[in-house]
């Protein structure tokens, strides 16, 4: 007898080491040894402004975990540390990396047998016409006693839905580090967007400024005589018109001193303190192009595409393991007694142990139908983890030729500026003369306010463009040395570094 139960336990437990349904492995790496066609320029254009710099690309230059601190602004770095504790989108995705995480611990329950305890008093009246006699009996029944039962997971069906689980929370984890990539990014953007949009104020202004001195010249030029009214109406109309841009760039720049307060998990009357400019930020020089193999372990969202798959990978086999033996042990063991005095008495003992086996037989081919279906899934997070990867090294291209053709536009905008600066001042100087028509000049001031924004915009484009890269990289969540507080002030720590990446990097 101790042979046979001896046997059935080696059976149960070479049975409960199968697991059905396919392994995970991480889909490889994409063969591919660039972003771009050709070989990358070892540096950009540079051009003598600020935010001129020539950028050289560093091949597996590491990322820093707070990259926004190499544009060298301490304003922005307050602004960012700000949101990071305050912005509720994150906070949002922290509880909910905390959901999956319990997910998780409270499907491993069904690893262990469940234990169940009972009490129970129960009166009763029974008649006795069953046995031919009048009347009946009133009786109370005092039970109490503890049930176990426990589902083997023979198949591993208990075991690849707690998979599915634990990838559930790798997905939530990295929506975590990709909130936060995505906050982080966006501030600097919305930084930039206001430096931007201040300085071209500021440049409306001194154009605005000048276009009524070149106003009050004509004027007093057509009370002498020595100008036509048209001139003057011209020169009118001129002025409205760049006053009319104004008020639509204040505009924008409002909405982004709004934009700003919301990053930062305000309301827009709690108004940020910082105020950017251009001249207020330094343009990274050198800028990390990572190999391309590291690029999907370095992204964010493809990591979380990845965790996706590997769910839906392990959603076969519990689809598998529903089609077939369902094992369940069961015991009981108690009292019962007449009177509570007597629960626990000698002789009020009650148990009981049983085994079951359910094999679904017929079930109008449902079973087979939610296995393919989990096997179709699998498919559709495979294609979305592909197009995901795909977008994610578009996103770098995209970064390293603008940064390329900007950097190539900032230089022919500095020249273009200068050119219309002279070609405007040589205007005023030979209209003053009588050498050349009123026409002339307002041509040579539009364009030289046309040249003046312009400029701006392409300053700006530099920046932004940069911050592009660090995100469309990754955002260096590897390194970041900051924890995240959840809930009562539990961490929330970033994933680790892939193994395979570990030990590669070359610091910045």
């Amino acid at each position: 007898m101790t042979v046979r139960r001896l046997g059935y336990s080696l059976l149960l437990s070479v049975l409960a080491g199968c697991t059905v349904g396919p392994d995970f492995s991480r889909p490889a790496s994409p063969e591919v040894a660039g972003y771009t066609p050709e070989p990358l320029a070892a540096q950009t254009t540079s051009a003598s402004v600020p935010g001129g710099e020539a950028q050289r690309f560093v091949k597996d230059l590491d990322i820093p975990g707070q990259w926004w601190t190499l544009f060298r602004s301490e304003p922005l770095n307050a602004l960012i540390e700000e949101a990071l504790k305050a912005n509720p989108n994150l906070q949002a995705a922290q509880a909910a990396l905390r959901v999956a995480q319990e997910n998780s611990e409270a499907q491993r329950g069904a690893f262990l047998p469940t234990v169940t305890g009972k009490f129970g008093v129960t009166r009763q009246k029974s008649s006795n016409a069953a046995f031919g006699a009048p009347g009946g009996s009133l009786f109370t029944l005092n039970t109490a006693g503890l049930d176990v039962s426990y589902a083997p997971d023979v198949f591993g069906g208990t075991r690849r839905g707690v998979e599915a689980l634990d990838a559930r929370v790798d997905y939530q984890r990295f929506q975590v580090e990709a909130s936060y990539l995505t906050l982080t990014s966006n501030v600097v953007t919305a930084a930039i967007v206001e430096a931007s949009l201040r300085a071209q104020v500021a440049a409306y202004e001194q154009i605005i400024e000048a276009e009524k001195s070149q106003l009050e010249v004509l004027q007093r030029q057509f009370d002498l005589g020595g100008s036509s009214k048209a001139a003057v109406l011209a020169q009118q109309a001129n002025l409205a018109q760049t006053q009319a841009a104004l008020p639509a760039l204040q505009k924008q720049l409002a909405q982004q001193r709004n934009l700003l307060a919301a990053l930062a998990g305000r309301f827009p009357s709690e108004e940020v303190a910082a105020k950017f400019d251009l001249a207020g930020l330094q343009l990274p020089v050198d800028l990390p192009v990572s190999l391309p193999s590291q690029l999907v372990d370095q992204r964010p969202d493809i990591r979380a595409t990845e965790a996706l798959l590997h769910a839906a990978n392990a959603q076969i086999g519990v689809a598998t393991a529903a089609k077939l033996p369902q094992f369940s042990l069961t015991a009981s063991i108690g009292r019962t007694a007449s009177d509570f005095s007597s629960l626990f008495q000698p002789g009020s003992g009650v148990w009981s142990i049983g085994a079951g086996l359910v094999q679904p037989i017929f079930n109008g081919g449902m079973l087979e139908h939610q296995r393919r279906s989990a096997i179709a899934a699998r498919d559709q997070a495979a294609a979305q983890y592909r197009a995901t990867v795909i977008a994610a090294f578009q996103n770098v291209a995209d970064a390293l030729r603008a940064l390329q053709h900007d950097a190539e536009a900032l230089a022919a905008q500095v020249a273009a500026e200068r050119a219309a600066a002279a070609s405007l001042e040589l205007a005023r100087d030979q209209f003053k003369l009588g050498a050349v028509s009123y026409l002339s000049l307002l041509t040579a001031e539009q364009t030289y306010q046309q040249a003046r924004i312009a400029l701006i915009q392409a300053q700006a484009s530099r920046f932004s463009d940069t911050a592009a890269l660090f995100q469309a990289l990754g955002g260096g969540w590897w390194n970041r040395m900051d924890v995240a507080l959840g809930e009562n002030g539990r961490p929330l720590p970033p994933p680790k570094m892939p193994a395979e990446m570990a030990g590669t990097e070359k610091k910045q």
